[in-house]
């Protein structure tokens, strides 16, 4: 059994979502939240204090064997590419501090992975995270939701790297 910790990063909001995918590829819901940063402060360098102390409590508490991240996109603002990419870098160290593996995948794949297309809105992703973790009608916060999107398709990229004997690595950099 794999235990994956997607991770849906933000500044103000860090999505987390944990799923478990047995030996025959089958997922199954664990645990998902978001992490809300702003509680308390709205200096930018203590809610990524907050973000490392928020992700050590999960993972001592659920202890995934593997961690899959939403990679940077540009946003409108370069102030808020930059803060995003803050956020990433802080949940990579403490995860990759860890011990655990780290993989990254573009937003445009992880919609392509779920729904089929690279460009589905948010609520075509978050009603698949539904029907694949067979969740019914379970509403989920929208980062938390996008943070399971994260650990699905980590699931299905390594179950088609292991059917076709790639590394996981290698068949991302392909699409």
């Amino acid at each position: 059994m794999t235990r994956i910790l997607g991770i849906d990063p933000g500044s103000q909001r860090t999505g987390i979502g944990l799923i478990d995918v047995d030996a025959a590829g089958r997922c199954a819901y664990v645990h998902c939240q978001a992490l809300n940063l702003l509680v308390d402060t709205d200096d930018f360098p203590a809610r990524l204090g907050k973000l490392v102390f928020d992700l050590e409590e999960v993972l001592d508490q659920w202890q995934p064997t593997v961690v899959a991240i939403e990679s940077v996109f540009m946003d409108k603002s370069a102030t808020s590419a930059l803060k995003l990419g803050h956020a990433r870098g802080a949940a990579i160290a403490t995860v990759v501090r860890r011990g655990l593996s780290v993989s990254e995948y573009a937003p445009r794949l992880i919609k392509q992975s779920l729904v089929g297309s690279g460009a589905a809105d948010k609520t075509q992703v978050q009603h698949m995270v539904r029907l694949l973790l067979n969740l019914g009608e379970q509403k989920l916060q929208a980062d938390a939701a996008d943070a399971l999107a994260v650990a699905l398709t980590h699931a299905h990229t390594s179950a088609t790297a292991g059917r076709s004997g790639l590394t996981a690595a290698l068949l991302r950099r392909r699409r």
